[in-house]
Order: C-alpha cells, then sequence, then structure tokens
C-alpha cells in the first residue's frame, strides 16, 4: 500500500502532520516500471539503485570510475547496505546495469544524482555535482524527471543544477521535472531501514513535486513534501549540523569535567533518566564521515557568502577538529609512564573506520589519532576487521597482539569484537565506554 504523503506548509506544526494527495495534477503511477538512471554508485547511489530495481525499475547505475562499475558487473559489493547477493539478484533480473558508459543514460524517464560534495579548503566542492549534471543534461527529454540527492548548501539545485540542465535547450519546469531530496542513508543500518526513513522531497514547481514525490512513494514507507527546494536543502544541513553541534558539546564537557572533580559518564548517565527536555549524547574521539563535518561547513558557508555568522558552528567545528589531538595526548600521557614504557611502548589501536561495523574511512577520526601518535614517535599496530582495504592494519585479534602492547586504545566499537580478549589487556584506554569499569580501564 502506498502511503499518501505528508505535506508540511511553510510555518508546519511538526507535532500534527496531515497527509496531503494533490488534486487535479495526474501524479506518476509508481507502479509502472520506468528507466531509472543514477549517477554514483557509491554509499548512497548503490542503496537506491537496489530499491528502484527492488520496486520494478530498470536501474542504469553509472559511475565514473571503472573499478566500481567491474566489480559491480561481478556482484561484488563495496557498500555495507548492500550484499554482493543482492547486487547479483539485481543483475540476474536483466533490470540493473552497472555501466561507465554515459550514452547508457540515454531515454531514462527519472535521473537522480547521487554523488559526494566535497570540502576544498573548507569551502563546497560541487565539481561532482557539476559534472554529473552535465552528463544528463545531454540526455535530457521531455517530460523526464531530474533529482539531485547529494547534501549540499541552499539555492545549489537552482543556481548550479538547473542552468547546466537547461543548457539542452529544454527548461525545468515546463519541459522537464527538478527535483531535490536529501539523502538520509545511515550507513550500516541496511537497506530496509532506508526505506524506514521518511524522505523529503521538494520541486522547483508542484508538477516537479508531484514526480519527485511519487517516484519516492514507491521506493520508501513516507514521503515528506517540503515548500520548496532550499527548505529541503537547508533542512538536511540543519540535521547534521545538530549532532556536530551536540557531539562538539559533550566532547568539550568530557575535556572540563574532571577539572571540576566529576565523572562525565556519571553526570550523563543521569541526566539520561530525564523522560523530557534531553537528549543523549556521549563523548568520543570526534565525528568524522563525510556528513556531519562537511554538512556544518556548508552550511556556515552558506551563512558567511550571505553577509551572516554562526559562531556556535564555527565553535563546534573547531572543537570536532581537535578532539583526536586531545585523545591522542590522553593516550600518550598513559605510554609515557615508567610503567608502560618498560613494557613495549607499544600502542594497539583498535577501530580506524569512522563509525561501527562499516568499511568506511572517510574523515575518520581515528585514523586521525593514529597519525598524531605516530608523529610523537609511537609504536602503533591497528587492528580493525573492516579496514580490509587499508594497508598494514591487522583483521583480526590476537593474544599476541594484546600481549605485545602496552596499551590498547578502543577507538571505534565494533561488535564482532572479542572484548573478553580486550579485557585481558595490561591497560585499555576505551574511547568508546563499552568495557566495565575497572582498574585497568581508563575511559575518554
Amino acid at each position: 500500500m502506498v502511503r499518501a504523503p505528508i505535506r508540511f506548509q511553510h510555518q508546519p506544526r511538526l507535532d500534527r502532520p496531515t497527509t496531503h494527495s494533490r488534486a487535479g495534477v495526474a501524479l506518476v503511477n509508481t507502479h509502472r516500471s520506468v528507466r531509472v538512471a543514477i549517477v554514483g554508485q557509491g554509499f548512497v547511489g548503490l542503496p537506491v539503485a537496489m530499491l528502484a530495481q527492488g520496486a520494478g525499475h530498470t536501474v542504469i547505475g553509472f559511475d565514473t570510475d571503472p573499478d566500481r562499475v567491474l566489480r559491480l558487473k561481478a556482484a561484488d559489493s563495496y557498500v555495507s547496505d548492500v550484499s554482493s547477493e543482492r547486487v547479483r539478484e539485481a543483475l540476474d533480473s536483466g533490470r540493473y546495469l552497472p555501466t561507465c558508459d554515459p550514452d547508457d543514460l540515454a531515454e531514462f524517464d527519472i535521473a537522480l544524482i547521487a554523488v559526494p560534495t566535497a570540502l576544498v579548503d573548507d569551502q563546497p566542492d560541487l565539481r561532482y555535482i557539476d559534472a554529473a549534471s552535465k552528463t544528463l543534461a545531454t540526455y535530457v527529454r521531455r517530460g523526464c524527471t531530474v533529482i539531485l540527492e547529494s547534501s549540499t548548501y541552499p539555492g545549489t539545485t537552482e543556481e548550479v543544477v538547473q542552468p547546466i540542465l537547461q543548457s539542452s535547450g529544454l527548461r525545468a519546469g515546463k519541459d522537464f521535472h527538478l527535483g531535490y531530496s536529501p539523502e538520509r542513508v545511515n550507513p550500516g543500518a541496511g537497506l530496509d531501514a532506508i526505506a524506514r526513513v521518511p524522505k523529503v522531497v521538494a520541486g522547483i514547481d508542484p508538477r516537479s513535486l508531484d514526480a519527485t514525490a511519487a517516484f519516492w512513494q514507491g521506493l520508501v514507507d513516507t514521503v515528506v513534501l517540503a515548500p520548496n527546494i532550499r527548505t529541503a536543502e537547508f533542512t538536511k544541513l540543519v540535521e547534521n549540523s545538530f549532532r556536530l553541534l551536540n557531539i562538539s558539546f559533550v566532547n568539550e564537557l568530557a575535556r572540563d569535567a574532571p577539572t571540576l572533580g566529576v565523572s562525565i559518564w556519571d553526570a550523563l548517565a543521569l541526566a539520561a533518566t530525564k523522560p523530557f527536555g534531553y537528549m543523549a549524547f556521549q563523548p568520543g574521539i570526534g565525528a568524522g564521515g563525510h556528513c556531519l563535518p562537511a554538512d556544518a561547513a556548508y552550511l556556515s558557508w552558506r551563512l558567511r557568502k550571505a553577509g551572516r555568522e554562526s559562531s556556535l558552528i564555527e565553535t563546534a567545528t573547531r572543537i570536532n577538529q581537535e578532539q583526536p589531538a586531545v585523545v591522542a595526548a590522553r593516550i600518550l600521557a598513559r605510554l609515557r609512564r615508567p610503567t608502560a614504557l618498560e613494557r613495549s611502548g607499544q600502542v594497539l589501536v583498535i577501530g580506524v573506520t569512522y563509525k561501527p561495523d562499516i568499511a568506511d574511512v572517510r574523515e575518520s577520526s581515528a585514523l586521525k589519532v593514529v597519525e598524531l601518535l605516530r608523529e610523537q614517535g609511537a609504536q602503533v599496530q591497528v587492528m580493525d576487521p573492516y579496514a580490509t582495504h587499508l594497508a598494514g592494519v591487522h583483521l583480526d585479534l590476537s593474544t599476541e597482539l594484546i600481549a605485545e602492547a602496552a596499551i590498547v586504545a578502543l577507538l571505534v566499537a565494533h561488535q564482532c569484537l572479542d572484548y573478553e580478549l580486550i579485557l585481558t589487556a595490561r591497560h585499555v584506554f576505551d574511547a568508546c565506554a563499552v568495557l566495565p569499569p575497572g582498574p585497568t580501564i581508563e575511559r575518554l
């Protein structure tokens, strides 16, 4: 059953959303198979490709990386949310084509741009969105729909993507539909989780909104209609900046709590007993990954361009950037104690991906900690069962690795780790607060 989308007005009552069905406008039949082109087959594009193929659409998975395309053609997935078996099923259906050939995009009904948005010198780098838009402009045709999925600052869809697509000679809103729908992928949660997360959609005009909503209604449980594209673009930055602000806040508290003679962990546990007006966050090694640091930087940059500043976002970003150095300093302080040096002076770092249970190391704070430790002359061994693509990383945790280390630094708490074995270490710096307190366990 396809649910009617939820529509928010310009002043939404978020506690009382209303369902919306637009009368008088013909929506695309979400049960009809259409030709879907997805530009970018990464952590967002590949899961969306599998959802679209599973909904009965014919999907063209375009990527400029030939190695990725070869792996996909061999049913070898590199994205944690998509198993190789799922890629094999899609290939065998005859309705999924991984390709590097842009001509395979021809005759698309719906195209999604799902490419990274990077930072260069703390400024937005939209080269991938620009390139993807230029690629699609060649194949835009009357009646088609183009949807930008990439996280970006308000104005990108209308000021960057739209003019490039209109170089085809067709006009957005008149000849083809143009929408925006920010990705809400939680890496490692799986395809089913992606389908359960409400999907915000927007369009440059009512018909573009309808076309964008109709497509996503066939893939996810709940579609939420934004009043306009800029609000939808802004929403994604708000979501991730909110998380960065709170993570940075508790990390700063963790630095200051010892000065006041209190345990940050005890204080946070007590605060979490309040059933209203409080949302739990815990200290860590610093927010990594592509989204949180980049999205906050995008929002801060866009505000500066508009003549405004957000001192709160700037401060949170600075605290987050400093956190790996704070963690490294704590580990080095323990390492430089005579008892530690007498044993080996070696640090075993466990976990270097940017979050647990995935292989993604983009903007990994743990890797920054490793780099800082080595810069200070520490002997560092690294163990992470997910970091199969990194050289010099142990994939298995052994008693030998534990025995050789003066300090074990647990930076990322993968579920598959042998925590009983970790507890046998001489000293554990537990940055994740997953081990029971004890004389050999030091929390961040």
